[in-house]
């Protein structure tokens, strides 16, 4: 009996894509916990930290989105799941622009406006995170 192969997907993406896909979390979460002390404390530093820390994020994110954009290119089938990967690591890394020129400001205008896009930006680059890896074979099929 011939084991068959499904060409639909590749096995796995290249390690420097998966690897610049994972470290995006950390910057925008360090944001939010950043945005999050500044609330508390009312520090102004929080707010120059957390502007630096999204700033990592769109680099990541940003290098990510053009990987993506080329794997989806260069794709022979594009399935529905790789077009929503590409949009929702778009859709983070316009949250994340927004939420850049939103800490542009003073910091008392940036909240609580940065506090919550940096919470959805968050959120949305686990979502974005999670179709990326989730959709990916791991060995051959049956």
């Amino acid at each position: 009996m011939a084991a068959t192969l499904d060409h639909a997907r590749p096995i796995a993406p290249h390690p420097l894509h998966l690897v610049l896909l994972a470290g995006m979390i950390p910057w925008f979460l360090g944001a939010t916990l950043a945005d999050w002390a500044y609330a508390v404390t009312y520090h102004v530093q929080w707010t120059n930290f957390a502007s630096w820390l999204i700033v990592g994020g769109l680099v990541f994110s940003g290098v990510v989105l053009v990987l993506a954009k080329i794997d989806l290119l260069r794709a022979r089938h594009r399935a529905g799941r790789d077009v929503l990967y590409v949009l929702a690591l778009a859709a983070t890394w316009v949250l994340a622009v927004f939420n850049a020129l939103v800490h542009a400001k003073d910091a008392w205008a940036a909240m609580p406006a940065g506090l919550v896009l940096s919470v959805v930006t968050l959120l949305m680059a686990c979502v974005a995170t999670w179709w990326g890896v989730s959709g990916f074979r791991t060995g051959v099929s049956r």
